[in-house]
């Protein structure tokens, strides 16, 4: 197992991606997804609140396995690892970026849109891939096309990804987790609905039992 490999820490089918604008909810939106039965979380760097997000929930809730995402230079990789951040996650990975990834202490998912670009990141030790913006670019027809010509690659698809599509790309053999907001917007979590994060979430847990 290769220190970019994720795979051992993608314990729950999604993985919700998350915008907080507030650090002082990440504790309670942490504990709710939780209790839904997510293990996993990605935290994305669009927001001046994430890293203290970050921090917050990684040292007081230590179950819940933290990705940094929308990580965009290698400053963000610095940022993300210093904030504890458990991997790391990328829309995208031009030439700049791929190597502060693979000289980051923990694992990363860099993305990806293209056989091209997929084909590039696993040369260079990338197994697991997000691939981005999966809708947009092809959904899950692509990724069961690429699953002969591409069997040592697998992916993490995000973008456009709800609750009514969710289990057609999880029914893929190259697919390890989709990500998705739909499970803690940015509107629930601003509103405080935690209750309905935790039923959201037990409802993502049973895509793939």
């Amino acid at each position: 197992m290769s220190l970019s490999d994720p795979t051992p820490l993608i314990v729950s089918p999604v993985i919700p991606v998350i915008t907080i604008e507030n650090a002082r909810d990440a504790v309670r939106l942490a504990r709710a997804l939780l209790a839904g039965g997510l293990r996993i979380v990605e935290i994305t760097l669009r927001t001046p609140a994430a890293l203290d997000a970050i921090r917050a929930v990684v040292a007081e809730v230590p179950d819940l396995i933290v990705g940094a995402g929308t990580l965009l230079k290698p400053h963000d990789v610095t940022r993300a690892v210093d904030a504890g951040a458990h991997f790391l996650v990328t829309p995208g990975t031009p030439a700049g970026l791929a190597p502060a990834l693979s000289e980051a202490p923990i694992p990363a998912m860099p993305g990806c849109a293209t056989v091209s670009e997929s084909m590039t990141l696993a040369a260079l030790g990338f197994p697991v891939l997000k691939f981005f913006p999966a809708e947009q670019s092809g959904g899950a027809r692509w990724l069961k096309s690429v699953a002969e010509p591409l069997p040592h690659i697998r992916f993490c698809p995000t973008g456009g990804i709800n609750g009514g599509n969710a289990a057609d790309y999880l029914a893929l053999r190259n697919v390890v987790a989709v990500g998705g907001s739909w499970v803690a917007s940015a509107q629930a979590i601003a509103a405080g609905d935690f209750s309905g994060i935790t039923a959201r979430a037990a409802a993502a847990v049973a895509l793939r039992a």
